[in-house]
């Protein structure tokens, strides 16, 4: 038999020995151990938990670091991309100023390169007089303009040299005609500098073929009525890149909307930023290209590729009209607009008619022959061409028209070596604006506004703009088919 005591003696030890910690109760149920032993076990269980929160697992921290990895190459290949398109742009760049460069200290051809006035001649059907000679006019800087031939022919002292003499010409007194041509890309063919743009020779061809007669016309109606070197020209209006060998002249109405856009990328604007900017063009484009004088025009001007775009006189008087006057609704000429109404507008509508708001396209006539008899200075919207731009006293280099403005920006773009900067920059919605829409609805719109008139006030107005028909080979005798009879009013 076992006394009492020695058994519960046992049963401590053996509890010692099953529960951790040294406790030497038995808690209440058997097999268990007392109430410190779980206590302990617990803690654990809870410092495991936070270990385990506080390093995530291994799958998820693997994870991780492939996205990273991922990113980062994502990234590296995108910079990459677009490092190496800045370097083929400025590559395509720096090929096209040098071909343009080469052999010349200017971007014009040398004068060998150039078609000779007799070969211009022929291509407008004029054969020359066996004997005849063609004086054309000099260089007089020969420290800029070495080997070059009739850059703007502006003498030391900002005049024109007029020619000393004439020219046999087709059995009849010419005029000499400057030689300063639209060179070629290179001396061989007129391959695009950028072989990314597809490019026609048929097309490069018809339009250089223009530009030679558009030049030729203009000088022989400068000579004929002795206007060469008369009107000083009006350097105010210039847009000069130096460093990009061009300058224009901006004839307001006559796509200049376009080539605004054009020089405020050459400026350095980017095409979001002008695509979003509120601000005016024409104020973005001062900003980087500063009013020239006329001395830095004369510098600059032989040195560069020089052009003016052009449009039928009326064509871009209506267009004027409507943009300006017509009803008052550019809020900077409605008060020149209640002023033509006011001196204009003789007689009172009819009962129940409403009077026009802003003044008709005839009382605009109407003002434009008072203002021009009076000697004052027309507005830059509606001035003749040939006082605005002064073609007869500058030797521009290429002449562009309205009705083949497609063509003939992207002969300029080229010659200039411009392909990279310009082509395909303007999005399509703006350039089917300004050079389609604007053109075409302004065409269809000349007879009805033309009938508003009669022949007299057509023959006032076509005493200051005949000229302009004159020197750009258009037509003013159709308009005597849309006017009313002498007594229309």
């Amino acid at each position: 038999m076992f006394h009492k005591s020695t058994f519960l003696k046992g049963a401590g030890v053996a509890a010692t020995a099953l529960c951790p910690g040294g406790a030497s109760s038995i808690g209440p149920v058997a097999g268990t151990c007392s109430t410190g032993a779980n206590n302990g076990s617990m803690g654990e269980k809870q410092r495991f938990r936070k270990m385990n929160l506080l390093l995530p697992p291994v799958k998820l921290l693997t994870k991780r670091r492939c996205y990273l990895c991922i990113k980062i190459a994502v990234l590296v290949v995108v910079f990459g991309l677009y490092f190496m398109l800045l370097l083929r742009e400025s590559m395509s760049a720096l090929t096209g100023s040098s071909s343009s460069s080469s052999g010349s200290s200017a971007p014009f051809a040398s004068s060998s390169s150039m078609p000779s006035f007799a070969a211009l001649a022929s291509r407008a059907g004029v054969a020359q007089k066996a004997g005849g000679k063609l004086d054309v006019m000099q260089d007089r800087r020969h420290g800029r303009g070495a080997g070059r031939h009739g850059n703007n022919a502006v003498g030391a002292e900002g005049r024109l040299p007029r020619p000393l003499q004439m020219a046999a010409v087709g059995g009849k007194q010419r005029h000499p005609f400057p030689p300063q041509q639209p060179p070629p890309s290179d001396g061989s063919n007129h391959s695009t500098l950028n072989p990314v743009y597809e490019y026609s020779d048929e097309m490069n061809a018809a339009a250089e073929t223009d530009f030679n007669e558009r030049r030729m016309m203009l000088w022989n109606v400068c000579a004929d009525h002795r206007i060469i070197g008369k009107y000083p020209p009006n350097a105010w209006e210039f847009f000069i890149s130096p460093g990009h060998g061009i300058a224009w002249c901006n004839i307001f109405k006559a796509a200049s909307s376009t080539w605004m856009y054009y020089f405020n990328i050459l400026g350095g604007y980017s095409v979001q930023y002008l695509q979003r900017t509120k601000a005016s063009p024409i104020d973005l484009a001062r900003k980087r290209f500063p009013r020239p004088t006329a001395n830095e025009l004369n510098d600059y001007i032989s040195n560069t590729i020089s052009f003016l775009i052009v449009r039928e006189p009326f064509e871009r008087l209506l267009s004027a009209y409507r943009n300006k006057l017509e009803g008052c609704r550019n809020k900077y000429y409605k008060l020149l607009g209640e002023q033509i109404v006011k001196k204009f507008r003789k007689s009172h509508p009819l009962k129940g008619a409403k009077a026009p708001h802003g003044p008709t396209f005839r009382e605009f006539l109407q003002f434009l022959v008072s203002h021009y008899r009076s000697g004052g200075r027309f507005d830059e919207h509606w001035s003749p061409v040939y006082s605005f731009c002064t073609p007869c006293s500058i030797n521009f280099t290429l002449i562009a028209k309205m009705e083949t403005f497609q063509r003939d920006s992207e002969y300029i773009i080229r010659q200039a070596g411009l392909e990279t900067l310009l082509l395909n920059k303007m999005p399509r919605y703006k350039a089917r604006w300004i050079t389609n829409r604007s053109a075409s609805d302004t065409r269809n719109l000349i007879p009805r506004y033309f009938a508003q008139i009669d022949e007299k006030l057509l023959t006032d107005v076509l005493e200051i703009y005949q000229l302009d028909f004159e020197l750009f080979g258009y037509n003013s005798t159709k308009y005597y088919s849309y006017v009313q009879s002498p007594d229309y009013g």
